[in-house]
């Protein structure tokens, strides 16, 4: 039987106007200490988000998202947080922030295989939605 592991996940949001609290599920970012890695996934849905919001930047948007794949699979061009160890990019990537890029608090659960559980969260929290 395949191991059981911890992880935790939260919810990549975009947050137009701050102030308004309002957001958009875009993504997820999974994390498994056991296998000291990273896991993300998001999706720009054009049209949802310009009838969500009439002053989004797309490109804006779509640059800090891969921003936060960069970081989150720590590629070379990540800078000084990239360079960091995974269980501190999470740290990082989950920490309360008000830009227009935001995520839920972190959330724990178990999985057998952490990219099926990337998929339905992605699928249920994101796309559903």
């Amino acid at each position: 039987m395949p191991e059981k592991l911890l992880y935790e996940y939260a919810i990549i949001r975009y947050v137009p106007q701050v102030e308004r609290e309002e957001f958009l599920n875009l993504g997820v970012i999974l994390f498994c200490k056991q296998h000291k890695c990273i896991k993300i996934d998001f999706n720009i849905d054009i049209q949802r988000i310009e009838a969500f919001s009439k002053v989004a930047n797309l490109s804006v948007l779509q640059e800090h998202l891969l921003a936060f794949k960069r970081i989150a699979e720590a590629q070379n061009n990540s800078g000084v947080i990239g360079a960091l160890d995974a269980a501190s990019r999470f740290r990082w990537l989950t920490a309360v922030r008000s830009s227009v890029i935001q995520t839920s608090r972190p959330h724990p659960g178990f999985s057998y295989d952490l990219d099926c559980t990337l998929s339905q969260l992605m699928t249920t929290m994101v796309l559903q939605n």
